[in-house]
């Protein structure tokens, strides 16, 4: 099961919307500092049924933080 899939490339147009370098959150992960090469990269996500996934705009789980849910 996946709970979220955060994509590194983005498109206005809806069957691009969702592209590129995909990196898959998996149930209960707490990840408080992204990869290296993801850092900065993020340009759209998808949340799967019944998760949650919250970010911040700092490493280490600072600066504002904004969930996600489905």
């Amino acid at each position: 099961r996946i709970c979220a899939q955060l994509y590194a490339d983005n498109s206005p147009y809806y069957d691009q919307c969702c592209a590129g370098a995909v990196l898959v959150v998996e149930p209960g992960a707490d990840v408080p500092y992204m990869p290296h090469e993801w850092a900065a990269r993020v340009s759209s996500l998808v949340v799967g049924t019944r998760c949650d996934l919250t970010v911040w705009s700092r490493a280490g789980k600072k600066g504002k933080s904004r969930t996600f849910a489905a």
